[in-house]
């Protein structure tokens, strides 16, 4: 499912109940599921165990808060729908507001890809700052309250563990408290204890797909001068397993991201940092690193081993009242730039099942939207990870022809606009990735070269 293929949000379409919500976690994932519920429901609680900020600075709770974020076509758009006037917003705060075909530099393959045949905005900020904007404005929703330094402990469930009541919790001054509530929410993140709750409960557990990728990535933030106004990517391949990405954000600032695969990981001081982008295909990044004035007093590191799939889809059985979104349904490589957008498009998918049902068998029913959500994003960034002989995992069927034709298709974009618009599309979630199969898209892919 993506933008192309999923309902738009219509906020008339769930009629307010007299029921209660509680939301664990207070990420992108918790807020954008609080800002469905709180059409739907009377009281929404966003319980997080971090301090609430007033200001758009790195939490605890997001290790990788301080990396590059992007925020796909699929993801904007729907921010746009839930929050009316969200790029201004953005903007008014510093946020950067860029043409989508034209200010994006993208190397794959050997060279960089063409400019798009059209034009669309791409909104960049750091993390804090989409997090920040998103949070004010559902904080601003009537029903919802939030209720940070707060630590989530258990599920409350009913006489015969077949449905959960609510959540126990341990208070910012060191109590333990029931809140009880018809609908729970888990936007806890990868490291989320719900499969374990539910094996403890004499659920089955959702399977698990994991495809270790080896990555971790180091960032640093630089001096950006007000006309510098563009994205550089430089993408990894099968022969050199590091890249970059680098774009401007607020106060002034640009970040700059290295990564690398299977083991071969950016550093975190300045010189060897500088030593690493240096053998990248394009010279951007040591030459933004080596003339620019550092802002960072450090460099940002954060390892991330393996994509995981919790497949919850697949379950006959499940508790009543009880949900599981973002990162602790499957957290994707973040190289891919997926997860704010999948988040987004699940809180679509959130909206239409409550709409479309009673709230029986909600559970079921969201995560069986949820599945072509997820199936997208997974076969996009999985895919491309099995461009890399190390990478290890259960790999979809037909990887290695489609990851053939797909280098084929990037070779040809960088002199063909139309593939190029193609590509970016499907890369943005806006379209599925089947209509880079369509006709006149296999004919400019596959005919011989003049």
């Amino acid at each position: 499912m993506t933008l192309a293929t999923v309902r738009r949000y219509r906020p008339t379409r769930n009629p307010t109940t007299e029921g209660e919500a509680v939301v664990v976690g207070g990420s992108m994932a918790g807020l954008l599921a609080a800002r469905i519920l709180a059409d739907s429901y009377r009281e929404v609680t966003v319980i997080e165990r971090d301090p609430t900020p007033t200001e758009p600075i790195a939490r605890r709770g997001v290790p990788q808060g301080r990396h590059v974020h992007l925020l796909l076509e699929a993801g904007r758009a729907t921010l746009e729908d839930l929050f009316p006037g969200f790029g201004e917003e953005l903007a008014r705060r510093g946020g950067v507001i860029l043409d989508g075909s034209r200010d994006v530099m993208h190397h794959q393959e050997g060279d960089f890809l063409a400019d798009g045949t059209r034009q669309f905005p791409l909104y960049f900020a750091t993390r804090p700052l989409f997090e920040h904007v998103v949070r004010r404005r559902v904080a601003d929703l009537d029903a919802v309250t939030f209720r940070s330094r707060c630590q989530w402990t258990d599920y409350l469930v009913d006489g015969s563990a077949t449905a959960v009541t609510g959540v126990a919790v341990n208070t910012a001054e060191g109590h333990s408290e029931e809140l009880g509530a018809d609908l729970v929410v888990d936007a806890t993140g990868r490291t989320s204890r719900t499969p374990t709750w539910l094996r403890a409960h004499d659920y089955d557990p959702p399977a698990t797909d994991e495809v270790r990728v080896g990555m971790a990535y180091s960032t640093a933030c630089i001096e950006r001068p007000v006309d510098d106004r563009q994205m550089v990517l430089a993408a990894p391949s099968p022969e050199l397993g590091r890249g970059g990405s680098t774009f401007p954000v607020e106060d002034g600032g640009r970040l700059v991201t290295l990564f690398g695969l299977h083991g071969d990981h950016p550093p975190t001081d300045e010189d060897g940092l500088i030593e690493f982008a240096a053998d990248l295909p394009v010279g951007h990044f040591e030459r933004l690193l080596e003339t620019r004035t550092w802002l960072s007093e450090d460099i940002a590191h954060y390892p991330f081993p393996t994509s995981i799939r919790r497949r919850y889809g697949d379950l006959e059985r499940f508790p009543e009242g009880l949900l599981v979104v973002g990162d602790a349904l499957a957290s994707f490589n973040p190289i891919y730039g997926q997860g704010m957008s999948v988040a987004a498009l699940e809180a679509l998918a959130l909206h239409h099942a409550l709409a479309n049902g009673s709230r029986e068998d909600l559970a079921l029913r969201f995560f069986d939207r949820v599945e072509d959500i997820v199936d997208v994003a997974w076969t996009l960034s999985v895919g491309g990870d099995f461009a890399f002989p190390q990478t290890e995992g259960p790999k979809p069927r037909g990887t290695d022809l489609t990851n053939r034709y797909i280098s084929r298709l990037l070779r040809r974009s960088h002199d063909d606009r139309v593939l190029r618009e193609a590509f970016v599309r499907v890369l943005m979630m806006e379209r599925p990735p089947t209509t880079l199969f369509s006709p006149h898209i296999l004919w400019r892919v596959l005919k011989p070269k003049m």
